[in-house]
């Protein structure tokens, strides 16, 4: 029983150190000792260096050129004024009467065509701003609205989305980034349906209150000042109107979707049918791992997908990347801490999972529903993604500890890999956006909210709706298989 209070104490301080900004990458390997001192048979240095280091080191070899070209990608996105255009085209067709949608659909293209949802917050941020005080829509719908356009159905359900959520568990279930698309188009579709119901219904309560936009202090929104010189004219954050519709049309948004739509397609293409068709046999030897094209082509998809697209952007928006060299630098640079931070809890898990109490919590979560592994997963994630406040973390601290057993229980009940994929990484997307958790944090101070003037709406588009898709696509799995 010390070991089991030893687990929970370490993750319960965990989760509150986080959300009092002390880094996951100091809290994750002191919590793992912690955990590891209530356990006298586990010895203390040796579950550090011999469980703990090879768990991140693990992590990082898999995953390391994803989080590198995911930033690069967007960093570039974002310097060369392309991520400002595809939002301000698609704000320009739909209209400020439509204001919500137009922004929600703004985000997810930015997010599903592989951009950091953190670089599409502060992108989208100034247009969202000077359209709601143009329809004078409350601005504490703002964040709500980002946040169901990034961090919900691109970053978890949409098959194909390089977002990391949808990359972590290829490895352990040896599949691909479109794992059970029609499952995922389905709870994707109910996350941005009921989402975007729901804010529309909020605004149109707050209009009929009488509440306008309000006034607001407008926060600096942070850029680089040389990116910020370098965007082409047709990103300034002014709303757009109509008379400047056309302007959408031409060169100027062309050559910045090019890359999101490279993005998209080359994933599936290689994925689906190129990668497949090549003979690798030669990954059958020691020295390449001793494992089949099958276990890494998800991950080969998405590396390569990522690369021409960056490579793509550089020669269609060469001109607007005066200080390429710096930009390019600033991304890798920006890659390293969340990749760390996340192998940081990896490690942590490991650890957990290693510990003699470890065993009776799982045998508790498994047997919740017997011979149903979904369910299990269902629960797991959620839980440990509201506990370390991150959805990539809490993902990869179930997997490490418990994807193997999964996949085992999976193939006795004849449940897909690509169902078990899916449900995990929708999983991730409900209790993961707690207050706690970084990118509410950060999509707040962003906006120059507080939690009191608009968590409510996140929580319901970011945890409560996400959390109903995840029973929607378990149930609809269950009874129908992955499709």
């Amino acid at each position: 029983m010390t070991s089991i209070a030893g687990i929970v104490l370490a993750l319960v301080l965990l989760m509150a150190l986080a959300y009092r900004g002390v880094s996951v990458l100091l809290l994750a390997p002191i919590m793992a000792l912690l955990a590891t001192l209530f356990s006298p048979q586990a010895p203390l240095l040796a579950s550090y260096t011999q469980v703990f280091m090879p768990a991140l080191g693990g992590f990082v070899i898999a995953f390391f050129p994803l989080f590198l070209l995911g930033a690069v990608f967007g960093k570039l996105m974002e310097a060369s004024g392309a991520a400002r255009v595809i939002a301000h085209a698609i704000v320009a067709w739909l209209g400020a009467q439509r204001a919500i949608l137009a922004v929600v659909l703004a985000c997810a293209v930015l997010t599903y065509g592989g951009v950091s949802l953190f670089v599409v917050a502060f992108a989208v941020y100034p247009i969202a701003a000077a359209l709601f005080r143009q329809a004078d829509l409350p601005k504490r719908l703002i964040p709500a609205t980002i946040a169901l356009g990034a961090f919900t159905f691109t970053m978890t359900a949409l098959p194909g989305t390089p977002a990391i959520q949808n990359a972590i568990p290829m490895p352990y279930f040896g599949t691909t980034p479109f794992a059970a698309p029609g499952l995922g188009l389905i709870g994707g579709t109910v996350m941005l349906v009921l989402g975007t119901l729901w804010l529309v219904r909020r605004a149109g309560a707050a209009t009929a209150r009488g509440e306008g936009y309000g006034e607001h202090d407008e926060p600096a929104v942070l850029s680089d000042p040389a990116s910020a010189s370098a965007a082409p004219a047709s990103a300034s954050a002014s709303p757009p109107t109509a008379a400047s519709h056309t302007d959408f049309n031409g060169r100027a948004f062309a050559r910045a979707i090019a890359p999101v739509v490279l993005v998209i397609a080359l994933n599936y293409l290689l994925a689906t049918w190129l990668l497949p068709a090549l003979d690798t046999s030669y990954l059958a030897e020691p020295r390449f791992g001793a494992t089949a094209i099958g276990n890494v082509r998800g991950i080969w998809a998405v590396i390569a997908a990522l690369a021409a697209a960056i490579v793509l952007l550089v020669l269609l928006q060469r001109p607007h990347l005066p200080h390429l060299s710096r930009t390019l630098e600033q991304g890798a640079s920006g890659s390293v801490l969340p990749l760390l931070n996340t192998a940081s809890q990896v490690g942590f898990g490991a650890v957990i999972a290693s510990l003699a109490g470890f065993a009776l919590i799982r045998d508790a979560v498994l047997g919740i529903a017997p011979g149903n592994p979904l369910v299990s997963v269902s629960i797991a994630v959620n839980i440990l993604a509201g506990i370390t406040g991150s959805a990539s973390g809490g993902m990869s601290i179930a997997l490490q500890t418990l994807g193997e057993t999964w996949l085992t229980m999976g193939q006795a009940a004849g449940i897909a890999p690509d169902l078990l994929h899916r449900v995990t990484a929708i999983a991730t997307g409900g209790l993961d956006a707690l207050p706690h958790n970084g990118a509410v944090i950060t999509l707040l101070g962003i906006c120059g909210l507080n939690h009191r003037q608009a968590y409510a709406d996140i929580f319901v588009v970011a945890v409560a709706i996400p959390v109903l898709a995840l029973v929607a696509v378990v149930v609809l799995g269950s009874a129908l298989g992955s499709f």
